[in-house]
């Protein structure tokens, strides 16, 4: 039996036993039956077994150049490296959805697995819901996009293997795309336990905890995934920056909003009662966007490098599906909405759970405006007739100043306390943080003059403040957020340092990690946040030159002068390589720095779709980046885009740090007598 006849088999097999899951599921529900229940549970685990054989199946196709398969051989090609044809599992369309379904089956026993006796009476109804979701994304494989699908006539007479994207072929593609698919596919457990919770009436605190530790699950991933797209786009793509706008980015980005949105919320349902509603419709959001996402990326309604091309029909698929989660989700909550109410109300806007409410509000607006704008092309399309694009000048207009505002949003909150803050407090709290903030501002207003040497006159120097006015906001709001962390934590290790004054700094500060490892790991994401900030903000302050140069030629560029050293051609079993070697000293030195390579590379396979490879001199204030546009190696001449990056690298520590904190963060559970930010 072939690979393609027995995959495509494995794949009505996982749908029968996904259909036959639901039903046990929901009648379990229906009768209380322990056994039709244990049944169901078991077609959990069955599921996840079938779509593991079914990935490996597809694997193996592509490790033994199986190209009677069509997919295979749409995204493989034999002279293809061993670790790109494995990653090329996930590389298309069809394959995509496999591995959807295989996280899905996945994180769906691994849920029910973990809550099957914390959470008896929710379990029958989140195995129907998840399994639900599953038999969907099954049926899309066996009905319209089989990546089992085998040629009809000889493979030969289709051509020569394609291979995979050559923009693809890149060590961070082959992280992004799956630690996206992490994000949006767990997102769907915490989904399934909050409708088991309206839908059985359980919605008190219980069901909580395991949602939460999901949603925080779903959100890192998601932070790391969208980080390495912008790291790909930053080093691939050639053009200097990591972050467009890009219709398929968004998609990914627009869920990232609601659950961080939702990791605040739960905590003043869990403090206070209060925000029922506002949770359930925020999980109900988090995983509809990230079907929302999904249909972006795989029905070609929007154009980007990452789309999978157009697919009307799938389109159609995708939106029917979306329109029944909404309504469905939505109904139900509407029917159990009394026993949603609020325990307790606002007592004062002077308090943490108003800076949560508004943080939630601006999470929201935020999310809801980047998927209008990044639907706006198509609906105009569809309703005036004309494509009207929106630029990313568009998208900083009005994210730069909400950004900003989250970020003040983020110093503020940890500094209110619970239901009131006193005017004592208030000046207690926020004295440090301030004054901190206020000589942050004056700091960058200094360094802004120092960069001038003076040359400018105080009328020059007011446009330049005035030009780069939210870069200097930023540093002025990271310093405040930055001092209001280290005021908890300083706070955090003196109490530790005085119920046990023996202990060292080190010490009190691991101490009080163990003890509130949710609040202090929840700290630590917020510093990761204000170094990403940090590194936005040096954008304003960038250096950017195109350029046609000859071997010997000197270029200016900002504090640099970089030579044109020559052009080398090499080439390998897989693709030809033409790269420039560019020396880095700075302006007035005689010793370099470095020596860039930015190349351009062919694959024989695909020769008509050359790839950029960057090349960079990383410090830690700044990048000096080059990539090559074009060459002519007869003459010698090389279009080059040059680029100085302020403060990029801070983007990329800042989200390690906060990959860091979200690691503290997962899995701890609250206990009595800590408090929470």
């Amino acid at each position: 039996m072939s690979v393609a006849t027995l995959g495509t088999i494995t794949q009505l097999v996982l749908f029968a036993v996904c259909l036959a899951t639901i039903a046990l599921a929901m009648l379990g529900a229906r009768r209380r039956s322990p056994r039709l229940i244990e049944a169901a549970v078991q077609g959990v685990y069955a599921t996840a077994g079938l779509a593991t054989f079914a990935s490996s199946l597809i694997v193996y196709a592509f490790l033994a150049d199986d190209f009677s398969i069509q997919y295979v051989h749409h995204t493989s090609d034999s002279a293809m490296p061993l670790f790109y044809k494995i990653t090329a599992f996930w590389g298309g369309l069809d394959g995509s959805l496999l591995f959807w379904v295989l996280l899905l089956s996945l994180f769906s026993a691994l849920a029910v697995r973990a809550n099957r006796r914390r959470h008896e009476e929710l379990i029958p109804h989140v195995v129907w819901i998840l399994a639900l979701i599953d038999l969907f994304f099954i049926a899309l494989l066996i009905f319209v996009k089989n990546p089992f699908e085998p040629f009809m006539l000889d493979p030969e007479m289709a051509g020569p293997a394609r291979g995979l994207n050559p923009l693809l072929q890149n060590a961070y593609m082959v992280i992004h795309p799956p630690s996206l698919y992490l994000g949006y596919v767990s997102l769907a457990v915490p989904y399934a336990f909050g409708m088991a919770a309206v839908i059985t009436g359980s919605v008190d605190s219980a069901w909580q905890q395991s949602v939460r530790r999901w949603t925080l699950f779903s959100w890192a991933f998601l932070s790391f995934g969208l980080v390495l797209g912008g790291l790909w786009a930053y080093e691939e793509l050639g053009w200097g920056g990591y972050w467009a706008w890009d219709p398929v980015e968004n998609a990914g980005l627009i869920p990232w909003f609601t659950a961080t949105a939702f990791l605040h919320s739960i905590m003043i349902q869990e403090r206070r009662g209060m925000l029922k509603r506002w949770n359930v419709s925020l999980v109900i959001f988090s995983f509809w966007l990230s079907i929302v996402g999904t249909f972006l990326t795989r029905s070609g309604v929007v154009q980007s490098v990452h789309a999978f091309g157009k697919d009307p029909e799938l389109a159609w698929i995708f939106g029917i599906f979306l329109v029944v989660i909404l309504v469905g989700s939505f109904g139900v909550l509407l029917w159990r909405w009394p026993l949603l109410r609020s325990r307790a109300e606002l007592e004062s806007p002077l308090s943490r759970e108003f800076a949560f409410l508004l943080n939630n509000w601006l999470l929201l607006a935020m999310a809801f405006f980047v998927l209008g704008s990044t639907l706006w092309p198509t609906l105009s399309e569809w309703l005036l007739g004309e494509r009207i694009t929106i630029r990313e000048s568009h998208y900083n207009h009005y994210m730069t100043p909400a950004g900003l505002a989250l970020l003040l949003l983020m110093g503020v909150g940890p500094l209110l306390a619970w239901r009131r803050s006193s005017s004592e407090s208030l000046q207690r709290q926020f004295l440090i943080p301030l004054v901190v903030g206020g000589v942050g501002l004056l700091l960058a207003m200094v360094v802004e003059a120092m960069r001038l040497e003076g040359q400018a006159s105080a009328a020059q120097l007011g446009a330049a403040w005035g030009d780069h006015v939210w870069a200097l906001a930023c540093f002025g709001l990271c310093a405040f957020t930055g001092a209001t962390i280290v005021q908890e934590f300083a706070r955090g290790v003196a109490v530790a340092k005085r119920n046990n004054p023996k202990l060292s700094l080190v010490d009190a500060s691991i101490r009080l990690l163990g003890k509130a490892r949710r609040r202090y790991g929840g700290y630590i994401i917020h510093l990761g946040v204000v170094l990403i900030f940090f590194g936005f903000a040096g954008k304003s302050y960038g250096v950017d030159r195109k350029i046609n140069a000859t071997p010997g030629e000197v270029i200016v560029l900002g504090d640099y002068e970089i030579t044109h050293l020559g052009l080398r051609a090499t080439e390998d079993w897989q693709k030809q390589m033409i790269t420039a070697e560019l020396e880095v000293r700075r302006a007035g030195s005689e010793r370099a720095v470095d020596v860039l390579r930015p190349a351009r590379w062919w694959y024989f396979q695909l020769p008509e779709q050359p790839t950029t490879e960057v090349s960079r001199y990383m410090s830690v204030g700044e990048d000096v980046y080059a990539s090559m546009q074009a060459v002519d190696m007869t003459t010698g001449v090389t279009q080059l885009r040059l680029f100085i990056n302020p403060l990029v690298n801070w983007v990329w520590v800042g989200t390690m740090v906060m990959l860091l904190g979200s690691a503290i963060c997962i899995g701890t559970r609250r206990k009595k007598g800590l408090s929470h930010g």
